[in-house]
């Protein structure tokens, strides 16, 4: 079985983490987008990249798939979870809604340490957008970074949690998008959208934040849906 790339961007855990920790680095891969639907993941080389035993990668794996990140094939083999176009549809309205939300408190809670972070990364990867040969890795973990940089500044640490499983499942599939689609950056439009709902929480905003973030949702998803490649019903 080919070892994902992604693997090799992951830094050995100390001797002593066991679940929790393997289950954190193979969240933040899936978040971020580094592992693709329906990539599969060998136990084995997993451990060995964290550098702990394999009980505890099961462990995390077992966790990944109750999350619906993760999924078991009939022989037996794990891997990212394959999504529907339906299933995306319907992750992607309950992202628009609770996301949105999640930005409106942005613009409320947002403190001076908040809008710097947020500033940090749409700075960042508007940047990148324009570069003559974008990282787009980079881009994608920039994207990331954006969007959670948003979510913390509403200091709601029970709405961050279900953000990130939201991600869980909608990361592996919008952030593949954006790696295999560079136009897609070149475009434009995902900066565009991040321009606006940082000026709409340093305005202290709300419904400019909340439009910003449904709408940055909204279009990727429209592009993924309407370039198809999902898994079939």
């Amino acid at each position: 079985m080919t070892r994902p790339a992604a693997l090799s961007l992951v830094e050995p855990l100390d001797r002593q983490t066991l679940g929790d920790r393997s289950y954190a680095q193979l969240s933040d891969l899936l978040i971020s987008g580094r592992m693709a639907p329906g990539e599969k993941l060998s136990l084995r080389d997993t451990a060995g990249m964290l550098g702990v035993s394999i009980m505890p990668v099961r462990e995390a794996v077992s966790r990944l798939v109750a999350d619906g990140a993760l999924e078991v094939t009939p022989n037996r083999a794990v891997r990212v979870r394959l999504m529907t176009a339906a299933q995306f549809r319907d992750l992607t309205q309950a992202r628009i809604a609770i996301e949105g939300h999640v930005g409106a408190a942005a613009a409320r809670n947002r403190n001076d340490k908040d809008l710097k972070a947020i500033a940090k990364t749409e700075a960042a990867m508007r940047s990148e957008s324009r570069a003559a040969k974008p990282d787009l890795p980079r881009a994608v973990e920039l994207n990331k970074s954006f969007h959670f940089a948003v979510y913390e500044a509403a200091h709601s640490p029970t709405l961050v949690e279900i953000i990130r499983a939201l991600w869980l499942k909608a990361g592996p599939v919008i952030n593949l998008d954006l790696r295999a689609n560079p136009e897609r950056l070149a475009k434009g439009d995902a900066v565009r959208f991040h321009a606006k709902v940082l000026a709409a929480i340093k305005a202290g905003d709300e419904a400019g934040a909340r439009e910003g973030i449904a709408a940055d949702i909204a279009n990727a998803a429209e592009v993924i849906l309407l370039r198809g490649g999902l898994a079939e019903p």
